[in-house]
Parts: structure tokens; sequence; C-alpha cells
């Protein structure tokens, strides 16, 4: 009996062992016939990459991304792609590597349109929800009247994979750091409002933007913030270059069109318009020193 027992087991393992053989070379058999064979420049091409994996790229990581490089480099075009936080740097080294041609693109930055500070637009309550924009812009407009400005609960911080976003305690609104931002947009997207753009730089990252999404009337506006934006089309009057339009009572600059002249800035009667790392302008009553003047400052030193 016991004999029988055993042979029976000893059947049954072989049997098993002969069906994992099977299924095993099954397997292997199957695997390699539907393998995907990756592109050798594809692991070429994410080396060059800076691994952020960010999805600035529109792709949910740098791998995806170097695959769509290839793809669209066979058909002859990379136009289309490119890598933020890489910037120029990074897509010429890559148009090199897959011997392509690629014309350099204008520095972005992140900017957060709106200046409805703790001192422009004052809290009409004390929010105790909890504690970031998406809820509280899905439950209330906001602890001040405007319905449009930053909610200041961070969800841009909390987005942002390179440090380059932070509220500040004193006037409650978030501030980009200019040699941090990599113009991922990861920022852009957290936001529930609708309120940071990325926009491109000029000379010395100069730049010329509306600081106000609020599309209410101009009274209205005005009384829920001191800086908002009125819609008074001075600012379009006085723009020679066809760069303000107005919809919905909000003036809105167009960074590629706007040759940063400056002077929508002076005529803008709410300073709705943000001038951003341009110089102080100049004191035209100040005389200038002349060399004899400078000489005599020498002489009367000695």
């Amino acid at each position: 009996m016991d004999n029988e027992i055993l042979t029976i087991i000893f059947r049954s393992v072989i049997s098993l062992a002969v069906l994992a053989a099977v299924a095993a070379v099954l397997l292997y058999t199957l695997a390699n016939f539907f393998k995907v064979k990756e592109d050798p420049r594809v692991a070429d091409i994410l080396e060059l990459l800076p691994g952020a994996n960010c999805g600035g790229c529109g792709y949910p990581g740098c791998s995806h991304f170097a695959r769509a490089l290839v793809k669209a480099a066979d058909k002859g075009d990379i136009s289309g792609l490119n890598c933020p936080p890489g910037g120029n740097e990074t897509m010429t080294a890559v148009s090199r590597e897959l011997g392509m041609e690629i014309s350099k693109k204008d520095p972005t930055v992140a900017v957060v349109r709106c200046g409805g500070s703790k001192e422009n637009a004052p809290a009409r309550y004390k929010y105790d929800g909890i504690l970031n924009c998406a809820s509280a812009h899905s439950l209330y407009s906001g602890a001040n009247d405007c319905a449009y400005g930053c909610l200041g609960l961070g969800d841009c911080v909390a987005a942002c994979t390179f440090d380059a976003i932070h509220i500040n305690e004193k006037t409650g609104l978030p501030e980009v750091d200019e040699d941090k931002c990599t113009s991922c947009g990861q920022c852009v997207q957290a936001c529930p409002r609708n309120i940071i753009e990325i926009r491109k730089t000029g000379k010395k990252n100069r730049r010329i933007y509306v600081n106000c999404m609020n599309q209410e009337k101009g009274g209205i506006a005005k009384k829920h913030c001191t800086v908002a934006c009125t819609g008074c089309q001075k600012c379009v009057q006085e723009c020679k270059f066809d760069a303000i339009t107005i919809e919905n009572y909000l003036a809105y600059i167009d960074h590629q069109k706007c040759t940063l002249c400056r002077k929508c800035v002076k005529v803008c009667p709410t300073n709705a318009i943000q001038e951003i790392n341009f110089p102080p302008p100049r004191d035209k009553n100040k005389k200038k020193e002349t060399v004899k003047d400078q000489k005599d400052k020498g002489e009367s030193a000695t």
C-alpha cells in the first residue's frame, strides 16, 4: 500500500515537473515572439536628458520623451518637442545626437498673475478647512472678496519638484525663484485658479504682464482688490504693437508681441501691470556730472 502511494506521489511530481518545463518553454517562446525591440538611440537620448521626470515635456517621464524624440526624428522633425528643465543646451545636444537641426527657444519662466496680497485684498474671515487650494476652491470663493485671486494654500509649492516656488508669509502670495524655475508647468497645472502662466522673458529676464485675473467689472474688481485690473482700455490705447487685448474686463499682454517698452505700465491707474527686472527710472532732474565736475571733486578731495 505504501509503495502504491509513493508511486502516485512520484508520478505526480514528475507530471508537474514536465508541465512546468513545457510552460517555461512556451512562455520563453512567446516572450521572444512578442518582444518589442528598443531602438538603441532611446538609451543614448535618455542619457542626455536631465532625468527630472517632471512631465513638463508633455510625457509621463524622460524615457517616454526619449522614445517620442526618436519617433519624431524618424519622421524628420523634432521641433514640436521640448524639454523645459534641460532648456536649449539639452535640446541642442539631443538634436546633434539625432542628426537634426533645431532652433533655440526663448527662455521662459513661471509667472504668478495675482497682486491680491494681504494688504491689497484683506481677508474677510479665517479659513479653517482643508489646507489645499483645490479643496478651498471647490468649496468657496476665498477668504477675501476676489473669486479669481490666489488662495495662498500652496498647491503650486507642493507640485514643484525643483523647489522654485514658495509662499511669501508677508504677502500670502507665491513667489517664483527665477534661478530654480525650469518652466516645467507643474505649478500651472496644480493651480485651480489658473493664475500661474509660463511666459517668455526678455533680455536679463525682463518681463511685463498684467498682475490680475479678475474678470469682474472695473468698480467691483477695484473694490475687491486695490491693484485689480479694471479694463479701462488705457493700456490698449497706449500700446503701439497690438500686444494688449481686453476680454471680460481684463487686460492681457501677449508676451510674444510685447517689446518691453513699458509705456503701458505708466498709464495703468491701478498699478495692475507689473514690470520685472527693469532698472529704476532715471531722475530727469538730476544733473549729469561733467568731466570737469568730476575733476574738481578729485582736486577738492586731495
